[in-house]
């Protein structure tokens, strides 16, 4: 009995001692030195098409833009997108711009914890400092907002953050937004938005038990565990192009929210565009089409 007490004990103590190396484990990078000077109108830009409107302001309840989002219930609990206006209580007015490039580049807080991955970070890993920089300018803008995101709603174990930095070591990967020279300009911009900052495959790849993509296989195969119970549909080449889709149709689809058959858009895909793709400019709608297309007109 006694060997049996000492090896639970032992385990306990073994357990413990995993736990609080887990916790004070350091993750991430520390950022370097941000001085660039940040275009604002381009920073908004960028911040459109990287959802940053659609997935931290709260639509239902009226309230201001980027004051926090609504929530996102999930596999794995509710979670609520943050107040990112320029309340340096409730906000990010009291952040420092490289608080912000670790903060979106690396999913960290400015206190060294990981973010959820709720948090689309990272599809915006290779954001460039001048991306941060014009971001920051465009988000210093935004008129500060007392209003605090409530707290997620994860049971246990999924509620111990410190958890996620083993999700981060197993799952965590860049997208490829890395130019494909030979083919075209167009199609390398597509890429580019495509895979980083709209983020498409978020919402439209598989997810596995841990909810991690699964990009080996099930990139752009469509997902039937999308945040509230919904589903989106495959936009690979060969499914887009049997359901009707080209370069022309699927561009103003990212306008308009209207389908080749004459159908809109709904859910989370039409607050995509009204948020998101219609603010777009037009070569940068057609560079999203020409990409998903896998059409090398642009070059």
């Amino acid at each position: 009995m006694r060997k049996i007490y000492t090896g639970i004990l032992t385990a306990a103590v073994f357990g413990g001692a995993i736990i609080a190396a887990s916790m004070v484990w350091p993750i991430g990078q520390t950022p370097q030195k941000i001085t660039l000077t940040g275009d604002v109108n381009r920073g908004a830009y960028l911040a459109r098409a990287s959802g940053c409107i659609a997935c931290h302001t709260n639509f239902e309840s009226g309230d201001a833009p980027l004051a926090g989002g609504a929530p996102l219930k999930t596999d794995f609990g509710t979670f609520y997108p943050p107040n990112l206006t320029t309340d340096p209580a409730h906000g990010i007015g009291d952040w420092s711009v490289e608080n912000f490039a670790q903060a979106v580049r690396q999913g960290i807080s400015p206190e060294g914890e990981p973010y959820y991955p709720t948090f689309t970070y990272p599809f915006y890993s290779n954001f460039t400092d001048q991306d941060i920089a014009d971001l920051w300018a465009a988000f210093q803008t935004v008129p500060p907002v007392a209003i605090t995101a409530p707290d997620h709603e994860a049971p246990f174990p999924f509620n111990q953050r410190w958890g996620l930095k083993y999700w981060r070591a197993a799952f965590l990967e860049d997208p490829s937004t890395d130019p494909v020279p030979e083919n075209g300009a167009l199609w390398n911009r597509g890429r580019l938005l495509v895979e980083g900052a709209a983020h498409c495959a978020a919402c439209h790849t598989g997810r596995n038990f841990a909810g991690a993509r699964e990009t080996d296989t099930k990139h752009f195969q469509g997902n039937d565990r999308l945040p509230g119970g919904g589903k989106s549909p495959a936009i690979n080449k060969d499914t887009l192009e049997m359901r009707g889709w080209d370069v022309s149709n699927l561009a103003y689809a990212l306008k308009t929210g209207i389908t080749p058959s004459g159908d809109a858009f709904g859910g989370t895909m039409g607050e995509v565009v009204l948020q998101g793709t219609k603010f777009l400019s037009e070569e940068d709608r057609k560079a999203m089409a020409i990409y998903l297309l896998d059409d090398h007109q642009g070059g």
